[in-house]
């Protein structure tokens, strides 16, 4: 994606004290006139590339292109970027008009531009009258659209918005959301918007980019990033979601729960998948009518849907839909769902690697995530660290651990753990693979 690249970060990665890896490898094109956000859950690097971006913080390697040209070490106010903060930064001692023309001043602008910039921020931010308003005085949704108006008012290239509403209740952030859209469409300059809210970035974004511990997981238009997720990361984070552990029985046709469905991906049979289920897209049966029986054990009213949670005839899987009528606890009922409404994707996550001493030799070793398990007892396993991501798989959950050696390795275990939790990893020694490191001799 060349045509009209504003902005492109080259290989782009940040560490903190020496180790702690932000943003690991980046690589980014975002086009003139876009509104691309920035999306993923607290720690994943999202900010730190916005501050790179607005030259708050300089990469530790790579390249930030505007226009082809090299910015990374250029100074905030030399670059024609501007950045609208989650919490504002007005100057509590400066009225609406004075925060607002701040940057036009020390410009030093003749006055009649000044106020003519001003009018037409305010007008498009529909605070006419509100020049003389002490910050103070205003709402936060008022706050919140001057501190836009100070970040257009100086005509950048580029805006970047750093959680902006993320201070506002959920009726303001909607009305929001909807003037944000309105200022994007009529100012025709490039959004840069960093939030953790799914509905947020599905409803604004033109492309959204979805981020984990400093790395890309997808970049894509938000219906391809809700209904073809490239990774189990991507599709638990991205709304509610069922995910299901499978193996490919024919070219388009896929076993999960225990059943065979057709399925509109094609790979080789024996491949190991993923298959995600979006809630909305089962539809209920009755009792021997559906591919998939299982019985009710709760219903939520959610306001225009019922959120029902049904547990599989073999008592392994619990499975989310979405419905408009209400099931009773208790009630036997059939599910379905259409080849076109399930998604498969590759298995991503087969064989852990970690370096191993065995015998007085350093090693490559290797395991799968299914011959593994979580202790609570550090002596017990033989690698320890903290669980940073968990995401439910019908039947398991699967752990991300991040280890004392500073490995990310994956464990499936039916057991529920917290995220944050210190765990051990136990791996019985014959199911440990090992290969012996290239130049590596005798401890």
């Amino acid at each position: 994606m060349t045509e009209n690249c504003i902005i492109e970060l080259k290989n782009i990665s940040k560490t903190f004290d020496g180790d702690t890896v932000a943003v690991d490898g980046v690589n980014l094109k975002i086009r003139q006139g876009e509104f691309v956000t920035l999306l993923g859950p607290s720690g994943c690097g999202k900010t730190t590339i916005l501050r790179m971006l607005g030259g708050f913080e300089v990469p530790t390697t790579g390249e930030i292109l505007l226009n082809g040209k090299n910015i990374a070490e250029l100074p905030p106010n030399e670059r024609p970027i501007n950045t609208v903060f989650q919490k504002y930064a007005l100057f509590p001692n400066m009225n609406v008009y004075e925060n607002i023309a701040f940057g036009l001043k020390l410009k030093k602008l003749p006055k009649p531009e000044v106020e003519k910039k001003v009018r037409r921020v305010l007008e498009l931010v529909d605070l006419e009258g509100f020049e003389q308003r002490k910050i103070t005085t205003l709402s936060g949704g008022q706050q919140q659209r001057i501190a836009i108006a100070r970040a257009i008012v100086n005509e950048p290239q580029i805006l970047l918005l750093d959680e902006p509403l993320g201070a506002l209740d959920y009726k303001m952030r909607r009305e929001m959301q909807l003037e944000l859209l309105t200022m994007h469409k009529e100012l025709g300059m490039t959004f840069i918007f960093v939030t953790h809210d799914q509905e947020e970035a599905l409803t604004m974004s033109d492309r959204i980019v979805v981020l984990s511990q400093g790395k890309i997981q997808q970049v894509g238009r938000p219906e391809d990033i809700y209904h073809i997720p490239r990774n189990a990361f991507v599709a638990d984070f991205i709304g509610e979601t069922n995910i299901f552990h499978g193996r490919m029985t024919g070219s388009r046709q896929v076993n999960f729960l225990g059943k065979d469905f057709s399925c509109s991906e094609a790979y080789p049979a024996g491949t190991e998948v993923e298959v995600v289920i979006r809630p909305e897209a089962f539809d209920v049966c009755a009792p021997c009518t559906g591919m998939i029986s299982g019985e009710v054990i709760s219903c939520v009213f959610k306001g225009t849907y019922y959120e029902i949670s049904v547990l599989d005839e073999d008592g392994k899987n619990e499975i989310m839909i979405y419905d408009k009528k209400a099931l009773k606890p208790g009630e036997k009922t059939d599910l379905s769902v259409q080849p076109k409404n399930m998604h498969v994707m590759l298995y991503d996550t087969h064989k852990n690697h970690f370096a191993m001493e065995r015998d007085g030799v350093l090693m490559d070793a290797y395991f799968s995530p299914w011959d593994a398990r979580l202790s609570d007892d550090a002596e017990e396993g033989s690698l320890r660290g903290n669980i940073v991501s968990i995401i439910y798989k019908g039947d398991h959950y699967s752990y991300t651990v991040h280890t004392e050696e500073g490995d990310d390795l994956f464990v499936n275990d039916e057991y529920l753990w917290n995220t944050g939790d210190y765990v051990s990893i136990v791996i019985p020694a014959s199911k440990i693979e090992y290969n012996r490191m290239e130049g590596e001799g005798a401890l």
